[in-house]
């Protein structure tokens, strides 16, 4: 059995700390309990890039990467520290692998990371290192990347952390947090059932095993992450810390590993 720290976060919308949903007293009420890990490599659906890349900020910035929300958002930033010389030494070891990584050292904590985090973590006293959602390689490339972050993690007492939405259809959403439509409860209970089995190889063929998969996610990039999650757990399960949803649709589902249930 892995002790390997593995949690997937729903991030939902950028308010998120705004405003008064259950994913956020969620976050809060788990981050008081969670203990800290020495780092995080946390894994954003809006650090999209053709191949895996890892941010080695010093300092990186925060990225208000989103427009049309309230001003205090645009005041908030996240003052995590980053670690450039352990990116590095990811970066090395991910291509001695045979995996092609690329280092980007002024990548900045888009929403997808400080969003989440700012309520899991509001210290800001846990250094990342960013990862990427490598686009343009398949399913079981993916799954194969996620396992090998998921074994530096352990090797290096790093918790991994996918941030995305289990269901993303922003062309369907409500305007208002109605109960969720049967479209998007059914992927959710897809995942659910599919994480607690630590299946791979439902998880590699998600767009044509999951009902109403390609509704639930127009584009997939908002689904790498917690494919990556359940791909660093090479066949063991996570299990649902957390299940809502926003605006009728968007779900907030949180999933982590035996290792983070507290």
């Amino acid at each position: 059995m892995t002790t390997r720290q593995v949690l997937y976060l729903s991030h939902g919308s950028p308010d998120l700390s705004l405003i008064d949903h259950p994913a956020r007293t969620f976050l809060r009420d788990f981050g008081e309990r969670l203990p800290k890990p020495r780092g995080a490599l946390i894994i954003s659906a809006h650090f999209e890039t053709s191949g895996l890349v890892i941010g080695g900020a010093s300092r990186p910035r925060t990225w208000h990467d989103f427009h049309g929300f309230p001003d205090v958002l645009y005041r908030m930033h996240y003052p995590a520290r980053g670690l450039p010389e352990m990116a590095k030494s990811l970066v090395n070891e991910l291509n001695d692998e045979g995996i092609d990584t690329l280092l980007d050292a002024e990548r900045a904590l888009d929403h997808g990371i400080w969003s989440p985090l700012s309520l899991l973590w509001p210290q800001a006293d846990v250094p990342l290192i960013p990862i990427s959602v490598p686009m343009q390689v398949g399913a079981a490339a993916q799954l194969k990347i996620a396992a090998s972050l998921g074994r530096w993690a352990e090797q290096n007492a790093f918790m991994l952390i996918g941030s995305g939405a289990a269901t993303h259809n922003l062309g369907d959403r409500h305007f208002t947090h109605d109960a969720p439509d049967a479209w998007a409860r059914q992927f959710n209970d897809w995942v659910i059932d599919v994480a607690a089995r630590g299946d791979q190889a439902a998880m590699r063929d998600w767009q044509q095993a999951a009902p109403n998969a390609r509704y639930a996610h127009p584009t997939p990039e908002h689904f790498l992450p917690l494919l990556m999650c359940l791909g660093a757990m090479e066949g063991e399960p996570l299990e649902v810390l957390h299940d809502s949803f926003m605006f009728g649709n968007i779900s907030m589902l949180a999933l982590g590993s035996k290792a983070v249930t507290v």
